[in-house]
């Protein structure tokens, strides 16, 4: 009995130490599985969380530009500036003339509305003092100054042309080109600037590729990355020069159109005035 009670009683040992060691082995289970999920969460928060300096950012294309411009050959870099000088000027004459021809058009739609709307040139002349940007009001005035002048001389007499209404005609038109010479002033660079721009700037893409190609000759490779950076200054100088040019010439037929019409007004308004002359110098002379 001894003899076999001893076995058992191992075996039985044996079975319980394994229940109670696979009962630990279940419990901790999903302890160890929370531990490998946090460790691997913490390691993705610290991937996260990496230097942002480590992740190389691309240049932007300005500053790429910047670049390329700084480094470029003495030529292409005076090429540019040259561009850009004309630029500037071109903005700076565009803005200006905008605003001024902007005001002798609407000074000069106002100076028209009171002149038709009174019945006294005198008043008309007094008024035109309020209107300094119109060219209408400025032609008025050198003509009504004339008409002054010749009624103080006592030439009212004899045919319209010896009565003094070719002087008046001539005092409009001296007065017109007067004021459209003042309007159309530094327009012309403009059209300069239009023509002249996109040819410098091809001379500074010729320069360009002369170095690319003496780089070729020097290196003996047609590698893109021994050339590129020369193509690239040349591309540049043809881009600036076509961005002095494009608004350059587009300003330069909206000032030329706008000037046409304000011309044909101020002519317009001429022959009015010179008939309304006309008229009072006959209806003088039919009262005498």
């Amino acid at each position: 009995m001894t003899v076999c009670f001893l076995p058992r009683s191992r075996s039985f040992a044996l079975l319980l130490t394994a229940t109670v060691c696979l009962s630990t082995l279940v419990a901790a289970t999903p302890a160890l599985a929370e531990d490998e999920t946090t460790a691997a969460v913490e390691d993705d928060a610290s991937e996260e969380l990496s230097p942002v300096a480590e992740v190389e950012t691309p240049q932007s294309e300005s500053s790429k530009a910047w670049n390329l411009i700084s480094s470029a050959d003495p030529v292409v870099q005076l090429v540019i500036l040259v561009l850009l000088a004309f630029s500037l000027v071109s903005w700076a004459i565009i803005l200006q003339r905008w605003l001024l021809i902007r005001r002798a058009w609407s000074q000069s739609e106002a100076f028209l509305a009171f002149f038709w709307n009174t019945s006294s040139l005198k008043t008309a002349y007094d008024e035109a003092d309020c209107y300094p940007d119109s060219p209408v009001a400025q032609v008025f005035k050198a003509g009504f100054r004339e008409l002054g002048k010749l009624q103080e001389a006592g030439q009212t007499s004899g045919s319209p042309q010896d009565s003094g209404v070719a002087n008046v005609g001539r005092a409009l038109r001296r007065s017109s080109s007067e004021c459209l010479t003042r309007l159309e002033r530094w327009i012309p660079f403009l059209a300069s600037c239009g023509s002249a721009a996109p040819f410098i700037g091809l001379f500074g893409t010729v320069w360009g590729i002369l170095l690319a190609f003496q780089q070729i000759g020097i290196t003996g490779t047609t590698s893109i990355a021994e050339v590129g950076p020369y193509i690239a200054e040349a591309l540049i100088a043809t881009a600036v020069g076509l961005f002095a040019a494009i608004p350059a010439v587009l300003f330069f037929n909206y000032f030329a159109t706008r000037l046409k019409v304000l011309a044909a007004e101020i002519n317009h308004f001429s022959y009015d005035f010179l008939n309304l002359v006309e008229r009072h110098q006959r209806s003088r002379q039919t009262r005498s």
